[in-house]
């Protein structure tokens, strides 16, 4: 993690305020922890990876899809970014994760209840754009909602084994610029709209680094 800034964030956002109750106990180790609906948190070495491959320099509007318990959505809110939009579709997720940011005392994340693939049209254009579950393809609602020049990081692949991958908007459109790491899909589910095939439709999943 060579970001101080990251690093700060990542120091001064006590994971335990953003796990259930009785997994305060792991809030600290790597691996991701159960959410209800059957979903997972996010790994913090990954969260910390994605965030960084974005190269936020404090003044971006960043949109967030994927929310959880919104720990991965305080660290750009803290350190290194003007302002976060995160988008949950579980709305239980979105009261529970509003709660604990507020607890937090950070007045520029915005969490919202909907679709991530659609991207929040409302508050588009967007710097930069960070998505926590994994498709076979960037969907283009996101591509849209991106400014010329912005980044988006996103775990690619079809499912089980995907590559987090680095993409910059252009005036022609989506470009690839880099891998950041490897993952594998964690067991989780739900409806996600805006994808390439009924498969994905049905599920998303949230990404783990390779062993």
């Amino acid at each position: 993690m060579a970001d101080g800034r990251l690093l700060e964030a990542v120091r001064a956002t006590p994971r335990a305020e953003f796990v259930p109750a009785e997994y305060v106990v792991s809030a600290y180790r790597d691996p991701p922890l159960p959410l209800p609906h059957d979903q997972v948190t996010t790994q913090p070495s990954l969260v910390a990876m994605m965030a960084s491959a974005l190269g936020l320099t404090g003044g971006e509007r960043v949109l967030e899809v994927g929310t959880g318990y919104g720990w991965q959505t305080a660290l750009p809110a803290r350190r290194l970014a003007a302002h976060v939009v995160s988008v949950e579709r579980r709305p239980d997720l979105v009261e529970d994760a509003r709660r604990r940011l507020a607890g937090q005392s950070l007045e520029n994340v915005e969490i919202v209840l909907g679709d991530g693939t659609l991207g929040v049209p409302d508050r588009a254009p967007y710097d930069a754009v960070i998505v926590y579950a994994a498709f076979p393809e960037v969907p283009e609602p996101l591509v849209a909602r991106l400014r010329t020049g912005g980044r988006l990081v996103q775990p690619i692949g079809p499912g089980g084994r995907e590559r987090v991958q680095l993409y910059e908007r252009l005036a022609h459109g989506l470009v690839y610029r880099a891998t950041v790491t490897p993952a594998t899909s964690s067991a989780c589910t739900g409806p996600m709209a805006t994808i390439s095939t009924d498969t994905c439709r049905r599920k998303c999943r949230r990404p783990v680094l390779c062993p």
